[in-house]
């Protein structure tokens, strides 16, 4: 008896991106690794590439988390020696 059982079909309404394939897919169809998601449609599905480069603007221009040290000595590092 298998202790994990690979699911065969993914639940209608969930929407996942495949990167490897650089498709939408409704259902998880490729490995987890290879995908993002899940989402709510599959509009919100199609633009989950646009989505994170969105993200990653809005987290690289946070000042919680810039750990850009070029600012100075102290500056990123907690006070540490870099």
């Amino acid at each position: 008896m298998a202790l994990f059982k690979r699911r065969a079909a993914g639940k209608p309404g969930e929407w996942y991106y495949c990167l490897q394939h650089g498709k939408v897919e409704e259902g998880p169809e490729c490995r987890a690794a290879d995908r993002m998601g899940p989402y709510a449609t599959r509009e919100e599905a199609a633009h989950a590439m646009e989505t994170a480069a969105d993200r990653n603007r809005e987290w690289q221009s946070d000042p919680r988390w810039n750990d850009d040290v070029s600012g100075g000595p102290d500056q990123g590092t907690g006070g540490r020696e870099a």
